[in-house]
This record gives structure tokens, sequence and C-alpha cells, in this order.
């Protein structure tokens, strides 16, 4: 029996059937641990290939965000949708019982792999030194999990705010410092994030474009391939960057 999957003769380059654009979803649930300055919420970072968008459904809250144009912050409430592109510096703040949709770039990229914590520049010159500080522990019981993902969390933190502080005082180096070190610490990853591109992002605008030439042509051959997939998370309150997370494999 065919793989339903599998798209029929003559337009297999026209079928994508992953999620619009190979866009990647998670609900978030936003960490309420206290930081440094009294803020609850997540761990700072920024993607360096990928966007990545916030859709509200419950609770209240703020994304800071750190760019070269300065820092920003920007109220959360049900309903808010917010986008940013890669090297936003992003933390997000849980006022009260923050849960939000995230909708990430490349299938996910950015919770595998895509990401640079704001760690203080001690730990970024070198890439065990880093990992070790910014991956957290496998098969380990949940509340040593849950103390690691919040140690790593406040040491963002605190090289988030020196960060904010020489920026707002007109010192743009250490923000510049930090994303040469950021594109050093990711350089040797660009193979496997390319594969995850072509798989996911490239072959499916380049389905969209093969449709649109079959339709140009009046061929419409490609909607006899319909197909609804549906699905469940595959994990639930995974100890993410910015809180627990449900995720899904597609």
């Amino acid at each position: 029996m065919p793989d339903p999957r599998v798209p029929g003769p003559g337009v297999a380059a026209a079928t994508f059937d992953g999620l619009p654009g190979a866009v990647a979803v998670s609900h978030l649930r936003v960490y309420e641990w206290p930081a440094e300055d009294g803020l609850r919420g997540g761990t700072p970072h920024l993607h360096l290939a990928c966007s990545e968008g916030y859709a509200v459904v419950g609770g209240t809250g703020s994304v800071q965000t750190l760019t070269t144009s300065g820092f920003r912050q920007t109220p959360l409430v049900a309903g808010s949708l917010v986008r940013f592109t890669p090297g936003t510096i992003h933390r997000l703040v849980n006022d009260d019982a923050l849960r939000i949709v995230v909708l990430m770039q490349n299938s996910g990229l950015p919770e595998a792999g895509d990401a640079v914590l704001t760690l203080p520049p001690r730990f970024l010159a070198d890439a065990d030194l880093y990992r070790a500080r910014a991956v957290l522990p496998v098969d380990v019981p949940e509340p040593e999990l849950e103390d690691a993902a919040r140690a790593r969390r406040d040491l963002a933190v605190e090289g988030f705010l020196a960060l904010r502080r020489a920026t707002e005082a007109g010192d743009p180096e250490p923000l510049a410092a930090f994303q040469r070190a950021a594109v050093a610490l990711v350089r040797r990853r660009t193979r496997e994030w390319r594969r995850r591109w072509e798989k996911g992002a490239a072959a499916a605008s380049a389905a969209t474009g093969e449709q649109l030439e079959l339709l140009a042509k009046g061929d419409g051959g490609h909607l006899a391939e319909a197909r609804v997939y549906t699905e469940q998370p595959s994990a639930y309150g995974k100890f993410g960057m910015c809180g627990r997370l449900d995720v899904y494999k597609g």
C-alpha cells in the first residue's frame, strides 16, 4: 500500500505536508522564578538565523528586547501578537500566569540549536565552557533539572542586565562583542541547520512555487493529493529557555 504522506506521480515537488511555511508551534508557560532584578520570567537569548513570534493566550507580562536600536519593553496580554527578527535579544517577563503559543521559524530551529544565551562574557569565549552552562543535564530527577534551568536563567539575566546598562549608557561595544561571540559559538553548526532549512522552509517554498506553475497551466493534479494531519504534543512541561513547554514533533 502506498504511503499516504508521499505525493502521487507528477506532483511530488508540489506537496509539503509539514506545518504551514515549516514553522513549529509550542505551548509555553513562562517561568515564575524571580531574578536578581525582582522580575519573574525566562532566560534572555537571541537567535541568529530565525524569526520567532508570540501569540499570547492568557495571563499578563511583557517581553524585553535589546537590539542595536536600544532597549524596549512590550506589554503582553491575551490576544497580543509580537514577532522579532534574528539578532533580537529577548527576555520574557511573567506578571501573572503568562501563557503563549510560540511560533518558530525553520521547523523549530530556535529551540533546536539556534539560540545563544546572554551569559556573561567569561562564559562566551570557550565553546565547552559555554555548553557546560547553557545545556541542561539529562536523565536527572526533575528537582535537579529545575535547579539547573533556574541557575542557567539567572546567569543569562546577569549578562543581559550588563548589556542593557551598557547600551543605555551609549556604549555599543558590549552588545557588539556578544554578537561576535554568538556567531563564533554557532558557526560550526550551520551545515546541520542548512539541512533542516532545506527539508523545511525551502521545501515548503518550492512546493508553493510549483503549485503556482501547475495552476497557471490549468493543472490541479496536486489537489487530489490533499491530506489532513493531526497530533498531540510529544512532550509536556519540558524545561525550555523561557518556561515549561508542550512541544510537537511535526
